[in-house]
């Protein structure tokens, strides 16, 4: 960590907060994040055979995911060294590097697509709307289920995919980012445990629970700093002691950390029994003493706890990059 790699970071999570990912820009080009997906597959495809054993599957997608990291680190270093020859303008180059694999606007945007969805069209086009954001069946949603799903979505995604990135950016530079990112891929391709991937994708989930855990406790920080600035200190310290208490009633290790946060400081309950692939999770209601019907106005106000936190991370990294500068 260094003054210099703290100020990439407070310009990329700027560009990525007034920018996001243009869809202009991505549908001429193709996304880092796609082509990290299709090295994946083309493992996948070659390694995770039928009629292989449990144990030869575990190997190959441990042998998989270590090739790919290593792979995404070496690009890193690679980048690293060209952009420090490049002076200024590879400052300016590594930022909009880094820019391109956060998702605070294109997350945000997303959810709120849910609330204005349920707004003008209804259940049909909330459920629509949430479809492309969940992985659970949108038609076994009422509104408030929908609503739910859409906060717990900003959550779980303020964490893996605004939170890791930056703090692994912060900690380990380019390869550090470009190494989280294609195991944060991974683990959604590979990590679920259908019979298909329960073996071959062992080794990506349990790397990606381990890569989550620092950013997935800092988060409940920094949604809690984003209630006090939205909601006052009640709402904060209720973020904090119902990420203590109820986390665990996630099924994922790191996840039932930012959405206990987040439940505590709207004052809602979040998870509970939802249905994925025609199978019901059958998991306890996060803060239970919350209120129970959450609806589209919950939705905006937890997009606005998520840009305070968002800019509470930021405010953060900037001035850790001053006490460097400083010292």
């Amino acid at each position: 960590m260094s003054a210099e790699i703290l100020l990439i970071l407070v310009v990329a999570l700027l560009i990525d907060r007034l920018l996001g990912d243009p869809e202009w820009l991505w549908s001429r080009l193709t996304h880092p994040v796609v082509l990290f997906g299709q090295a994946i597959g083309l493992f996948d495809e070659m390694l995770n055979g039928a009629g292989v054993t449990a144990g030869r599957l575990k190997l190959r997608g441990m042998a998989t995911i270590l090739i790919l990291l290593a792979a995404s680190i070496a690009a890193g270093v690679v980048l690293n060294r060209l952009f420090d020859v490049l002076g200024a303008i590879g400052f300016v180059l590594e930022a909009v590097t880094v820019a391109v694999f956060l998702a605070q606007k294109s997350l945000a945007d997303h959810v709120v697509r849910v609330a204005d969805g349920l707004r003008s069209g209804g259940l049909a086009a909330g459920r629509e709307a949430v479809s492309m954001i969940v992985g659970r069946d949108p038609k076994t949603l009422d509104e408030p289920a929908v609503c739910r799903a859409a906060i717990e979505s900003l959550a779980e995604n303020f964490s893996d995919g605004v939170v890791a990135p930056a703090f692994w950016y912060a900690v380990a530079g380019l390869p550090g980012l470009l190494a989280y990112k294609m195991l944060n891929t991974a683990d959604s391709m590979i990590g679920h445990k259908s019979p298909k991937y329960l073996h071959f994708g062992w080794a990506s989930a349990r790397l990606d629970d381990l890569a989550n855990l620092p950013a997935a406790r800092l988060s409940v920080l920094l949604v809690a700093a984003g209630a006090y600035f939205r909601r006052g200190s009640e709402a904060a310290r209720a973020a904090i002691d119902v990420a203590r208490r109820d986390h665990h009633f996630h099924r994922s290790p790191n996840s039932g950390w930012p959405e206990a946060a987040m439940a505590g400081a709207l004052g809602i309950q979040l998870a509970g029994p939802r249905v994925y692939g025609g199978e019901t999770v059958d998991e306890s209601m996060i803060n239970a003493a919350g209120r129970a019907v959450a609806t589209a106005a919950d939705i905006d106000t937890a997009v606005s706890v998520f840009h305070a936190a968002c800019l509470a991370m930021t405010l953060a990294f900037a001035a850790m990059a001053l006490s460097f500068l400083v010292l």
